[in-house]
């Protein structure tokens, strides 16, 4: 019988993983540690989760794959990706692809399991909240919607954004700017 509350975690970071997935056994969940979506599939032979966290840049490759994966497995499951990487162009498409929230790092047990909890939209949010942005956060997002066009290639990416690579790796570096 699959445990009512069983969890995978997808996150490339061994230590952050760890630590995310002792809060969350503590809490009651029976967690699986993937590191990638190789692993993912192998889990997924053997078990289908009801929740899912997945890290959105894992090493060189996109979460968002993973996140198509586990709602294709189990179109109820509570997936809930992380970043450290926030666009609105990878917010977009981690929701369409199956995700019910999109959490930018650093996120804790408490953020992820509230999360969980809110499924659905509120359309009471307010509209106003976000100031204006500056350049330097429209050219981030700008940015990471290529990426995400691109499937998080670097060449590709920085070719049809018209700059040399290095310049974009620099860039990538760099926190966004809110």
């Amino acid at each position: 019988m699959e445990h009512p509350r069983s969890l995978v975690i997808v996150e490339d970071d061994s230590t952050f993983g760890r630590t995310l997935q002792r809060s969350f056994e503590r809490r009651g969940y029976q967690v699986h540690l993937v590191s990638g979506p190789e692993d993912l599939g192998t889990l997924l032979e053997k078990t289908v989760p009801s929740f899912a966290v997945v890290d959105l840049k894992l090493k060189a490759a996109s979460g968002l794959p993973c996140v198509r994966t586990l709602h294709e497995r189990n179109p109820s499951m509570r997936i809930v990706v992380l970043t450290g990487f926030a666009s609105i162009a990878t917010a977009v498409e981690a929701i369409k692809l199956g995700a019910c929230h999109y959490l930018a790092k650093p996120s804790n047990t408490d953020d992820i399991e509230a999360a969980f909890n809110r499924a659905a939209g509120d359309p009471d949010v307010s509209v106003t909240s976000r100031p204006t942005a500056s350049i330097k956060t429209l050219e981030w997002e700008r940015i990471n919607e290529v990426l995400a066009e691109t499937g998080f290639n670097i060449s590709e990416t920085a070719r049809r954004l018209g700059m040399h690579r290095r310049t974009l790796a620099r860039k990538l570096e760099k926190r966004p700017i809110v």
